[in-house]
């Protein structure tokens, strides 16, 4: 059993300790926003009304810069994590290309 002296001292202790397991960086992260392997949809918004298929993702992802597609269809739930490389397409219940975003 812990002495009162020793549980203060372990209170007293605990944030400095836990002090080292902190990160910290010298620099902030950056998100690239042009290159290779980032996404740029402004050149692919004449493919809305498209059907979306294999050939047709190849494409956006051609003409996009992005090396990461990603499809939602009808009714469905995507995370709303920024991936700067990520194409997203939207289509609907005919598979008609809706939206062209990056992220």
């Amino acid at each position: 059993m812990m002495t009162h002296s020793l549980k203060v001292a372990a209170l007293i202790a605990a944030p400095v300790l836990l002090a080292g397991c902190a990160t910290t960086a010298s620099e902030p992260v950056r998100v690239p926003v042009g290159g290779e392997g980032t996404c740029d949809a402004t050149g692919v918004q004449d493919m809305l009304g498209s059907t979306a298929s294999t050939a047709t993702g190849a494409e956006l992802m051609a003409r996009s810069g992005a090396t990461i597609l990603r499809w939602v269809p009808p009714r469905t739930a995507v995370t709303m994590d920024y991936r700067a490389n990520r194409l997203t397409v939207s289509y609907d219940d005919n598979m008609i290309i809706e939206r062209i975003s990056c992220g």
